[in-house]
């Protein structure tokens, strides 16, 4: 995989405010490595969703997949009572212009920052009209995987992050992440 520059995209996007990005290539082999990497390493402690202006969906998985398959281009998550679909690949059987549109154009890692430091961690994907296709929002070292509060920072938390950008990036631990005092919304 080719690992990204180790300094972020500085970003300030209207309403989400200071974010940290990383690109991610996005062929298919790389998206389904990743997605394969975060729903069966990582699941327990995940949420992951849609976050758009107006509405956020964050849910769970109940367990790990059951299944991780591929079919015209979208791969299925399947965890046995519901699963989801997502284009990351060529779809061909909607016509290559909706092909277009519906596939992964855009993949990123990204951290929130608030005041100096980070207060969330996580990696979304866009489609080919810059729609969001889903946010996976990593674990937190200011919330427990109920989205609680912890009374204390708990740095081991980025374990998933420090490993996510490892293999997919090439970049180690950034001191960055573990300056923070506690969790702000963006």
């Amino acid at each position: 995989m080719t690992p990204s520059p180790a300094e972020p995209q500085v970003v300030d996007e209207p309403g989400d405010g200071l974010l940290h990005i990383w690109p991610v290539p996005t062929d298919e082999e790389i998206l389904l490595a990743l997605l394969t990497d975060v729903f069966t390493d990582h699941w327990e402690h995940i949420f992951f969703g849609v976050l758009i202006p107006g509405s956020a969906l964050e849910v769970a998985a109940p367990n790990a997949p059951k299944r991780i398959s591929m079919y015209d281009g979208y791969v299925t998550v399947d965890f046995g009572r519901w699963h989801f679909h997502l284009c990351i690949g060529e779809h061909t059987a909607s016509g290559p212009e909706l092909g277009r549109q519906r596939r992964c154009a855009r993949a990123e890692f990204y951290r929130r920052i608030s005041g100096e430091s980070p207060t969330s961690w996580g990696i979304r994907l866009f489609n080919g009209v810059g729609d969001q296709q889903m946010t996976v929002m990593l674990p937190n070292p200011f919330l427990d995987d109920r989205q609680q509060i912890l009374p204390e920072p708990d740095f081991g938390r980025l374990a998933a992050w420090d490993a996510l950008r490892r293999t997919f990036l090439g970049i180690g631990p950034d001191p960055l992440d573990r300056t923070g005092k506690g969790f702000a919304h963006g």
